[in-house]
């Protein structure tokens, strides 16, 4: 017996394998993207309520009319794109699934999907489930720019679809206007679909601003946007994502989503429109909460002779790891792991060439600063060179 040819085409998570060694060696978790710390009181409330208003049953297979008007309404009122939510708003199992739909409902068997590289583990999957090639365009330290040359190249009659994901995992890049325009005039000019992973949208630091593709002239008619409760609302374990489509998207969605997963948990979503309704200080003080955090790490990991990329969004830093002197970025994690006790996800697993990527490690900050101090006093054991380890 095999399993299908599809899925030897991508390796197994390094996400849970990494969380799972932290577990089994008692070592700081800054590896696996989720917060140590509680989600906020209100929107726990919001659940707890619905729960027990017995909201407990399928919901809508695309989304309470509650949540979808919230999504719809959130989008339309901080980017003036308009969103209709009966047409346009797919609610899914968290925004994995909502990539999934969607790579699965506007991708054939045949074509091409542009992915930037270092990505998120799901995206090349996501592109090969759906019979199509990805195609990978790398982003470059210290500030992750792509080649506008490189990109222009990636194009052809074949693509179908770009991914974005800014802020980014696991860069902390944030795409300028000015980058997002280049992307947008190619996909207009080869009719390709621009996929838009905002899952981060509101964690950007230093006064930047988050741009999304879709509010862009001539993009609001071929961008899907994905984003979701995990990241924002300390809710990774809730599974509440959605995808927001041109309408002539949105039947396809819709009908993947309704077979993988039917729907998704009513109570949260209840929980879910509480959330998007909150004001505006919540989000300004959740990114200027994660700015400290970021700040914090970068003390910690520069004090301990990492090269560190600092982050402009997200909860995500990449530092440079070579100067340790291990034959790849692999080795040193599971050395931090075993030997010194903090988990961190190596950096080349996020390249579709490992041995071909830079040497790097990704840690998040989601944490405690407890968390963070203890992890520091923990890095602080590393020896100065590769010959003192030795």
């Amino acid at each position: 017996m095999r399993s299908a040819r599809r899925v030897t085409a991508f390796a197994d998570s390094v996400f849970g394998e990494m969380t799972r060694l932290a577990k089994l060696h008692k070592a700081v978790n800054l590896s696996q993207g989720f917060p140590d710390f509680e989600a906020p009181a209100a929107i726990k409330a919001a659940a707890a309520a619905a729960i027990s208003r017995d909201q407990n049953q399928y919901a809508p297979p695309y989304g309470t009319p509650g949540l979808c008007e919230a999504i719809a309404r959130d989008f339309t009122g901080r980017h003036g794109v308009p969103v209709v939510a009966d047409e346009q708003v797919t609610v899914c199992c968290g925004s994995t699934e909502a990539m999934m739909a969607v790579m699965l409902a506007c991708v054939d068997p045949g074509d091409e999907v542009i992915v930037f590289e270092p990505f998120y583990e799901n995206y090349g999957p996501d592109a090969i489930l759906a019979g199509a090639t990805p195609r990978f365009v790398r982003l470059r330290a210290p500030d992750w720019a792509f080649d506008p040359d490189e990109l222009t190249a990636a194009f052809s009659n074949r693509t179908r679809a770009i991914v974005i994901n800014s802020p980014n995992n696991p860069t902390g890049k944030v795409f300028t206007r000015a980058e997002l325009e280049i992307i947008a005039g190619l996909c207009q000019r080869w009719d390709a679909i621009a996929i838009s992973d905002e899952i981060y949208e509101h964690i950007v630091f230093d006064g930047g601003t988050h741009v999304p593709i879709a509010s862009l002239p001539g993009m609001a008619e071929r961008t899907v946007t994905t984003s979701g409760l995990s990241k924002t609302f300390s809710v990774t374990g809730w599974r509440i994502g959605w995808a927001i489509a041109p309408a002539a998207l949105t039947g396809g969605i819709r009908k993947i989503h309704d077979f993988l997963t039917v729907a998704a948990p009513t109570p949260f979503q209840e929980a879910g429109a509480v959330a998007l309704a909150m004001p505006d200080q919540v989000f300004t003080t959740l990114a200027a909460d994660y700015q400290s955090k970021r700040d914090l790490l970068l003390g910690i990991l520069e004090r301990q002779g990492f090269t560190c990329y600092k982050p402009a969004g997200a909860y995500y830093l990449m530092a440079d790891v070579s100067r340790f002197g291990f034959d790849n970025d692999a080795d040193f994690a599971q050395y931090l792991i075993r030997d010194i006790g903090v988990a961190t996800i190596p950096g080349s697993s996020f390249y579709i060439d490992p041995s071909a990527a830079p040497q790097t490690v990704r840690f998040c900050f989601s944490k405690r600063d407890e968390t963070l101090h203890e992890a520091g006093r923990r890095l602080a054991r590393l020896p100065v060179s590769a010959t003192d380890r030795a």
